[in-house]
């Protein structure tokens, strides 16, 4: 029965595939599986958005360190913070409404995308919500620096990554480079952004959808992201550079005695669903992660997309974990079509 699954897998993992790609399943604290394909199995790749959930843990940690719970207001930790009473919990869950800033603001100068959050007005507050692609950096990353005088890439270098060995990098050190793969841009089909409500409002240079994803300059298309600037800007929101078997890794990590029972169930646990103000469909964070499709897991589970097709998460229920990476890009912010295949096989 492995040995059918095992040869489906590789299949579907096969189709289509252009550029490298590799996949690693993990249970229990161990690799159940694993398989690449057009580059080395330690090959690295900048994973955008799939960075969230560590950087969250980090915090996570910052508060449990604290004595302190997710449901402490922001403006307990940041006095000027434009939706003071809003929760740490529902910042992470993208509810603080600050997806979009009344200025731009370079990632690379965190004073500044400071400034632009205070001056700016929160588009919507609690239960309502809506992915916030850009900001989360600097905003996980200024709590951090108040909470600790750390930001997120270097509490994650210290407390997490180095203790642990994992292959999964905030901030890329130099002696790694040259495993980094260089990103491929995605293949835009005919007629696609017509048919894609999202889509149609990321062009529109007026929208508000438009606006989260450029409220925050730079380090944004796969050429930026191929460069040595890219893997050691270190953001919260999208600078992670990892394997497949660094990510998955993670996921094995976060569900160990490793970490505390609380800081798991606050990354774990559900804090809003619905309609997704940002996304333009319906979705579901927990502090600082998405929810894995129920129809798959219906035990619950969490981790996040990534920016052209990379996907990681765990299942607490089943103590299974996956990752996948790639190079060749995908459209899409959500699991698209070739990691749903996949993810199906786990079900």
């Amino acid at each position: 029965m492995q040995d059918d699954w095992a040869g489906e897998f590789e299949r579907r993992f096969r189709e289509g595939l252009a550029g490298g790609a590799s996949v690693s399943i993990w249970q229990h604290g161990q690799e159940i599986f694993t398989l690449h394909a057009g580059w080395q199995a330690d090959s690295l790749v900048p994973v955008y958005s799939a960075t969230k959930p560590a950087s969250a843990l980090c915090l996570l940690l910052a508060l449990h360190d604290c004595c302190q719970s997710p449901d402490l207001p922001v403006g307990d930790v940041w006095e000027k913070f434009p939706a003071p009473h809003c929760t740490i919990a529902q910042l992470l869950s993208h509810q603080c409404g600050l997806a979009t800033l009344a200025e731009s603001a370079p990632l690379e100068d965190l004073e500044a995308c400071r400034a632009a959050i205070e001056r700016s007005k929160p588009a919507w507050l609690p239960p309502h919500h809506g992915y916030h692609p850009q900001t989360f950096g600097p905003m996980v990353d200024i709590l951090m620096l108040e909470l600790t005088g750390m930001r997120v890439g270097v509490f994650w270098e210290q407390r997490i990554r180095q203790p642990h060995g994992l292959d999964f990098y905030i901030g890329l050190p130099k002696c790694e480079f040259h495993r980094v793969a260089p990103l491929q841009a995605p293949r835009i089909q005919r007629g696609y952004m017509q048919q894609d409500a999202f889509y149609r409002k990321y062009f529109d240079t007026d929208s508000a959808v438009y606006r989260a994803f450029h409220s925050i300059t730079g380090y944004s298309t796969p050429r930026e992201m191929s460069t040595p600037a890219a893997w050691q800007c270190a953001s919260p929101a999208k600078g992670g550079v990892a394997s497949a078997r660094g990510l998955a890794q993670f996921y094995q990590l976060v569900m160990s005695h490793a970490v505390p029972d609380e800081v798991r169930e606050w990354l774990a646990t559900p804090q809003c669903c619905g309609w997704d103000e940002t996304l333009q469909q319906e979705s579901a964070f927990t502090c600082g992660a998405m929810c894995e499709p129920a129809r798959l897991f219906p035990g619950g589970g969490f981790g996040h997309a990534g920016a052209g097709g990379c996907h990681a998460f765990g299942s607490p229920e089943t103590g299974l974990s996956f990752a996948y990476v790639m190079n060749r890009m995908e459209l899409g912010n959500l699991p698209g079509a070739r990691v749903l295949k996949l993810l199906e096989l786990l079900a």
